[in-house]
């Protein structure tokens, strides 16, 4: 699936579950000049992509862990174009799993968190973090959703935490960034990501009412800030 071509560069997503996709950051990556295009993962060849051929690819979120090769066999060809990708040094952006396969990739453990991390709060930057394109979030609330994490892996910079999980966000260079949070989920389809993930929620004792009414309180902000920190980071790839 692609949106309207537009002439220039081109963004392959690779997605795990049909809802969890460039949510509000599309449009942004759309005005930037991006060609969009998304291959489904669990279903694709990923032996067959040309991991080279786009000038950014995304890998999305999803509901299982980086470290399942024996459950789910797709993870050693995509950690394989994850691994390509990077040792290339080519502009690679890691959302939640994604950002786990960034971090196993350049030889970093990726383990249970031991509770899972589910809701919006806001991020805690490193030093280093302060001075990187995730200083244009500011205070701002992001959604969190996950129960794994991923060790810092080496030679990488740590750039953000929570009380819950230190290890939040990393970058390797100018050309690959990894975000343990999300910073593009819509409230226009937040919907989908409670009944996707009902069955998680329900064993966490989490509440989906708050998740949707917290949705919609912290979503203008998020859909400002959100841009703003993948605008700071094309820019430094520009540079």
């Amino acid at each position: 699936m692609s949106t309207t071509p537009a002439p220039g560069k081109t963004l392959l997503a690779l997605r795990h579950v049909h809802f969890e996709d460039l949510g509000t950051l599309a449009p942004y990556f759309a005005q930037r000049g991006y060609r969009i295009d998304y291959i489904d993962a669990p279903l694709a060849d990923l032996r067959a992509v040309d991991v080279f051929a786009p000038d950014l690819l995304v890998v999305l979120g999803g509901p299982i862990g980086a470290f399942d090769d024996v459950i789910h066999p797709f993870i050693a060809n995509e950690l394989a174009l994850v691994r390509a990708r990077l040792s290339a040094n080519k502009p690679i952006l890691g959302i939640c799993l994604g950002a786990q396969l960034m971090a196993r990739a350049l030889g970093a453990k990726v383990y249970p968190l031991g509770v899972k991390e589910i809701g919006y709060a806001p991020l805690t930057l490193t030093e280093a973090g302060q001075s990187s394109p995730l200083a244009a979030l500011g205070n701002a609330s992001v959604l969190h959703w996950h129960g794994d994490q991923f060790d810092i892996p080496p030679g990488a910079t740590h750039l953000a935490r929570t009380a819950i999980g230190e290890n939040q966000a990393f970058a390797m260079g100018d050309h690959a960034l990894g975000l343990q949070f999300h910073l593009e989920a819509d409230a226009a389809s937040i919907e989908s990501w409670l009944v996707g993930h009902a069955c998680e929620l329900g064993t966490a004792n989490i509440d989906p009412t708050t998740l949707r009414n917290d949705a919609r309180v912290h979503h203008a902000r998020l859909s400002e800030v959100a841009p703003a920190v993948i605008g700071r980071w094309l820019d430094a790839l520009a540079g």
